[in-house]
């Protein structure tokens, strides 16, 4: 009788989360509940490589320490959300296969071996896997080098999703710091921010890739929604990361403070 062989691991979306506030660490509103409820329909990912806003290079980097520490990477909020822990473990191995598929890619990658988790890393992923014992790592966002760069660099990435490393682009919609509205979640939204917010989720459901590239040329209001790109730039690594075909699921739609669209999506496979 021959050994019954297991079937191979299904291949994981990608996803692109808008984190908003540190303060949704305490408080998860309707955004941390859409991430709670998406994190317990995936397949349980072996590892998690974030993209987070938060952590600019010049040049690509990944964290590969073996216990990364809990960044607090912002100030004035209230005392209890200082004193959060994010246990979860590294991925150094991980991290030397990232480095691989990067280096093969054609890109030039450095290894942080010290630093930990921010908290766009972190603060979604309190509400998504809040046990904290799927060993995460960090790929950085290089600013200056626009959205095809990171297109790319997510398509070297692409190869993680067969093998079970969850790929998540953590930034915002919109980011336009200026134009937040007290009222939360109540707070009337912006004409500009929901303009931009469409625009984008046509261009992502109709998969027209070059378009949102050039974005910065083509959408309405793209100079105000993101003032500066480091919020928006994870998305193209997740959409990179993503099959050519990918079936992408709105997983929450919402405007806070006004300007801040906290939009997030899970690319499925093909």
């Amino acid at each position: 009788m021959s050994a019954t062989r297991s079937a191979p691991p299904a291949r994981l979306p990608t996803l692109f989360i808008s984190h908003g506030s540190p303060m949704h660490a305490l408080e998860a509103g309707a955004a941390g509940a859409a991430w709670t409820q998406l994190a317990r329909r995936l397949p349980r990912p072996r590892a998690l490589l974030m993209i987070s806003a938060h952590w600019e290079t010049d040049r690509p980097a990944l964290t590969q320490s073996a216990q990364p520490e809990t960044i607090h990477d912002f100030t004035g909020f209230p005392e209890p959300l200082y004193r959060i822990r994010y246990p979860a473990p590294g991925a150094p191995e991980v991290a030397a296969r990232a480095a691989e598929l990067l280096g093969h890619a054609g890109f030039s990658v450095e290894i942080d071996a010290a630093r930990g988790l921010d908290h766009g890393a972190w603060s979604p992923l309190l509400h998504m896997y809040p046990e904290g014992r799927i060993p995460v790592l960090q790929l950085s966002v290089q600013t200056a080098l626009g959205a095809a760069h990171h297109l790319a660099l997510g398509a070297a990435l692409r190869p993680l999703a067969d093998e079970a490393v969850l790929v998540i682009g953590s930034g915002h919609m919109t980011h336009n710091l200026r134009d937040r509205r007290s009222g939360g979640e109540a707070a009337e939204p912006l004409a500009y921010a929901r303009e931009f917010r469409d625009w984008i989720d046509a261009g992502i459901q109709a998969r027209e890739i070059d378009a949102l590239v050039a974005y910065r040329r083509l959408a309405p209001h793209a100079q105000r929604a993101h003032p500066s790109e480091e919020h928006f730039l994870p998305l193209f690594v997740a959409l990179g990361a993503a099959d050519d075909a990918y079936r992408a699921d709105r997983v929450y739609a919402g405007i806070e403070s006004g300007a801040l669209a906290m939009d997030s999506y899970c690319f499925e496979p093909a």
